[in-house]
């Protein structure tokens, strides 16, 4: 299961928007504690594709992100990307480059007027929808 707080799916959902009809993307960062992954930041990150159907996060973005995880004690929990026109599910490319059997990998998509957010394990090709859960705390 993955909680994620309000506040981070409206970060999400704004980024989104505000780079439509191009894909974004970013960084999740959080704990894990057994089977539950707590989302404490999300890194908004510069799509460097500038796509409407892929995206590549800027390295020096991510190497950031990642500097600012381990100065926070938390840990990489994966990534999030937004599909602006079609549903919330992994393209066979986003399978392709699924490369972290440990990640959780989220698709927000903007396709309907809500927005629609999920979250996928992915691992040699095979997708699992992840538990997730908006809470307001």
């Amino acid at each position: 299961m993955i909680l994620l707080k309000r506040e981070h799916f409206d970060m999400m959902v704004a980024h989104a928007k505000g780079h439509a009809p191009l894909e974004a993307c970013g960084l999740i960062g959080g704990k894990i504690e057994g089977e539950v992954k707590t989302v404490e930041k999300v890194y908004l990150l510069t799509n460097t594709d500038a796509s409407e159907e892929h995206f590549s996060m800027d390295p020096n973005e991510q190497f950031a992100a990642v500097k600012d995880m381990r100065s926070r004690g938390i840990g990489l929990l994966g990534n999030f990307h937004s599909h602006p026109a079609t549903p919330s599910r992994p393209s066979e490319e986003d399978k392709r480059l699924a490369l972290d059997p440990r990640a959780s990998y989220m698709i927000l998509s903007l396709m309907e007027e809500e927005p629609v957010l999920r979250s996928f394990h992915i691992e040699d090709g095979e997708v699992t929808v992840e538990d997730l859960t908006i809470t307001e705390q």
